[in-house]
């Protein structure tokens, strides 16, 4: 009972050694630090799926089972999770709790808030008057604006591209001379950046630090994680200026962009095809190495291309 009523009075004496967010109990603090760690687990007795905590994994369960224990009191509708079933019930009381306190726009859920937020400007609050880039720092800005000014000093001696930082200038030379100064401990990759370094040991280290605050899928990189949260606000704000198809991302757009021009930019060294997208080269050029680099976790077998791997793991679900 002690426990308990330490939500009522709003303490949350537990904190996170790692990105010190604080709970109320130690038992959820506990279960918080496994997104830092990467464990997961839990798994699911049919299709060995892992989760990092247990309720999420009995919430998968029911995906299998077919069972949509929470109905809806106003119109029936049922739903696996209790989550979703407070989502929906808010299309009939209509409250919208989460308050932007820049505009005073209000949504009806957070995720949509912080999306709001993020595209808006309204967590970048510095803008610059030419171009009406935003900010989170006034001092980004003022850097910033030095590309729209001739203060521009620093100057490649190879290529001529000029800078407004030295370092920045520094960091391109890397590019010509071929220097990748920074190596990983583990697979011996080596980087220009030390910032593209640390990002390539995420995949070694499991570590998926950034968690979605609606499905807590978790991402090693922030950037993903961002991208991924557009998924539940269903925000397209890119669209197409020749089909004005709309996108939820400028690099898709970019990339349908390319069915309107026929351009294939992407070609293959070894035997000149050509592809539209690079992502098509790269499983191209699998053929040609031999490489197989996607395996299953249940029985080891490799596959060069990530779908084929995810219909070889139907088998052992069930489902095919």
């Amino acid at each position: 009972m002690n426990r308990h009523q330490v939500i009522h009075s709003g303490q949350r004496p537990y904190a996170c050694d790692v990105c010190n967010k604080t709970f109320s109990q130690k038992v959820s603090m506990k279960a918080h630090q496994l997104v830092h760690t990467g464990q997961r687990p839990y798994a699911c007795d049919l299709c060995k799926k892992t989760f990092n905590d247990k309720s999420n994994m009995k919430r998968h369960q029911l995906t299998h089972s077919g069972q949509r224990p929470y109905a809806c009191v106003v119109c029936n509708k049922t739903f696996s999770y209790k989550l979703n079933l407070k989502r929906h019930q808010l299309t009939h009381t209509g409250p919208r709790p989460y308050a932007c306190d820049v505009c005073k726009n209000t949504f009806r859920r957070k995720s949509h808030l912080v999306t709001h937020q993020l595209t808006q400007g309204c967590l970048r609050p510095y803008a610059c008057d030419v171009c009406n880039k935003r900010f989170t720092q006034k001092s980004n800005l003022k850097s910033h604006q030095l590309i729209h000014s001739s203060q521009r000093s620093y100057a490649c001696d190879l290529c001529k591209k000029v800078f407004t930082a030295k370092s920045s200038m520094k960091k391109h030379q890397l590019i010509h001379n071929g220097q990748c100064p920074y190596a990983c401990d583990v697979c011996n990759k080596t980087f220009n950046r030390k910032s593209s370094l640390k990002k390539h040991q995420l995949i070694h280290t499991g570590q998926r630090p950034y968690a979605c605050d609606v499905c807590n899928k978790t991402f090693s990189h922030m950037y993903y994680m961002k991208r991924h949260r557009l998924i539940h606000t269903g925000q397209r704000r890119y669209a197409c200026d020749v089909c004005k198809k709309t996108f939820s991302h400028m690099s898709c757009m970019k990339r349908h962009r390319l069915i309107h021009t026929r351009q294939h930019p992407y070609a293959c060294d070894v035997c000149k095809n050509t592809f539209r997208w690079k992502s098509h080269l790269v499983t191209h050029q699998l053929t040609h190495s031999g490489e197989r680099p996607y395996a299953c976790d249940v029985c080891n077998k490799r596959f060069s291309q990530k779908g084929s791997l995810y219909r070889h793991k139907l088998i052992h679900s069930g489902q095919l």
